[in-house]
């Protein structure tokens, strides 16, 4: 905003005054989104990895988590596989640049409140979610992978985090609240 106020007289010199007044927005980085306790991120926030040694520098983003899932219902999880109902977990990976990466439906799990945890059961096609986020898929730079993991789950407890643990790197949280 400007404002500007002129005043003369024939003996006065013109005073003029400008007030400027600017917003500046701030774009927060990935790790700026983790939440307050225990460096766990909020759905939706995304993780850089890079391993320099091994030419790797990825993006992880747990985009969001339904549970009970809403789409068309594949049939009910079995007794053995723990839950009565399927949620699920849109997630995306993203090879920056690098070398080339595998990706794949494991390194996921989801994490509840007493210590329990729930992996994925390495189901896929059929009538299971779509789309799916692939399993044993090569990603090159410049590229991404991205769907959902169907976690069987019961339906009177919610999980506390999504957990992504790869083999061979660190462990990222997002709070699935």
């Amino acid at each position: 905003m400007a404002v500007a106020t002129a005043c003369s007289s024939s003996a006065e010199p013109k005073t003029i005054r400008v007030t400027v007044t600017q917003t500046v927005t701030a774009s927060p980085s990935p790790q700026d989104a983790r939440a307050a306790a225990g460096g766990v991120l909020k759905m939706g926030s995304k993780k850089n990895i890079t391993e320099v040694e091994n030419d790797l520098h990825i993006t992880v983003q747990a985009v969001e988590y339904q549970q009970p899932y809403k789409g068309p219902q594949p049939e009910k999880p079995q007794d053995f596989q723990g839950g009565d109902i399927w949620a699920t977990a849109n997630v995306k990976v993203c090879n920056v640049q690098g070398t080339d990466v595998e990706v794949s439906q494991f390194p996921w799990s989801l994490a509840y409140e007493d210590g329990t945890s729930i992996e994925v059961t390495g189901s896929s096609g059929g009538d299971m979610p779509k789309p799916e986020f692939p399993m044993g898929k090569t990603v090159k730079p410049g590229r991404c992978a991205a769907g959902l993991i169907a976690f069987p789950v019961p339906s009177d407890r919610r999980p506390e985090r999504l957990v992504y643990e790869p083999e061979d790197g660190d462990v990222t949280e997002w709070a699935v609240g």
